[in-house]
């Protein structure tokens, strides 16, 4: 099995279209996942088994607006997705704040960026993806935005004001986030500005883990992966009950509630599934309602 990762600017049309070409296509290779459509572009994550997701790619490279994507591969052991779907959205990350893509600043190829971290270059990176994922793992000294959805970006930027004259390097996790970020930035002073190539999972798969503590999340069922597939990285969080090291996020049982949150397999087991002992009682309070 693979997951593929991908995203490109580019304006499209005939979006029902596309849409239903892309529907028809990935059905029939089994694979699951989201592919977003906007009139700026596209922006995917699948899984699938390993020939179905080469053929999806082969495909999609014979239509000339894609040819060039930036497929990122990764194995997995299984689908990494539940269900299917390619929607229609105003943008294909969710940003609501203006920044022309055609400002956006030059990539910094993974090898580059090793490099220059190597040699202490008074690099700042800037990672612009929300709280909780770089609570999880981050590039070493990297700076963290306080902002828990990206559209708070804007707002964010006034805590890195002070380096607007340093070298400044972008990242996040697959890239999309990276392009209108690093826009806004050169849009509002920065002016030596550049942005990871592929981001954090293109760094792991052609670097490694230098540079780099924690795991990274994913917003699929394996909830944090370490960036490099060979080696794994120690976690720099911990479990919410037992306080032991644990990399894995988890999503509280309590619809109402939603709450993200570290735990162990064992004290996720503990607490069934909630972020607290509270949840866990309203969720057995609920499910002993629902028997009778």
């Amino acid at each position: 099995m693979k997951n593929i990762l991908f995203y490109k600017y580019i304006e499209l049309d005939n979006l029902e279209e596309l849409r239903k070409n892309l529907f028809d296509l990935a059905k029939q290779l089994n694979l699951l996942g989201t592919v977003l459509l906007a009139q700026e572009g596209i922006n995917g994550c699948l899984s699938g088994a390993k020939e179905n997701t080469s053929r999806f790619i082969n495909e999609m490279k014979k239509d000339s607006r894609f040819n060039d994507i930036d497929f990122k591969e990764g194995i997995a052991e299984k689908h990494t997705f539940r269900k299917f779907a390619v929607r229609i959205r105003p943008e294909i990350v969710t940003c609501k704040f203006n920044a022309d893509i055609k400002n956006k600043a030059p990539y910094v190829e993974p090898k580059k960026l090793e490099e220059w971290l190597d040699n202490e270059e008074g690099i700042i990176i800037v990672d612009v993806r929300n709280k909780y994922e770089y609570e999880i793992g981050h590039f070493k000294n990297a700076l963290e935005l306080p902002m828990d959805v990206h559209r708070e970006f804007p707002k964010a930027v006034s805590a890195i004001e002070k380096h607007k004259n340093k070298k400044i390097v972008t990242c996040c996790t697959g890239g999309v986030r990276c392009e209108k970020a690093s826009a806004y930035l050169k849009e509002h002073g920065f002016n030596n500005v550049f942005q990871l190539h592929g981001g954090i999972i293109k760094y792991g798969l052609e670097v490694g883990n230098d540079h780099w503590e924690g795991k990274c999340l994913v917003f699929d069922t394996r909830g944090a992966i370490d960036i490099d597939p060979k080696n794994q990285s120690d976690p720099i969080t911990q479990c919410i009950l037992c306080n032991i090291p644990s990399g894995q996020y988890a999503n509280c049982a309590v619809k109402s509630c939603d709450k993200r949150f570290i735990a162990c397999d064992k004290c996720l087991d503990v607490l069934e599934g909630c972020c607290s002992k509270n949840c866990r009682h309203h969720l057995q309070k609920k499910e002993t309602i629902a028997v009778y």
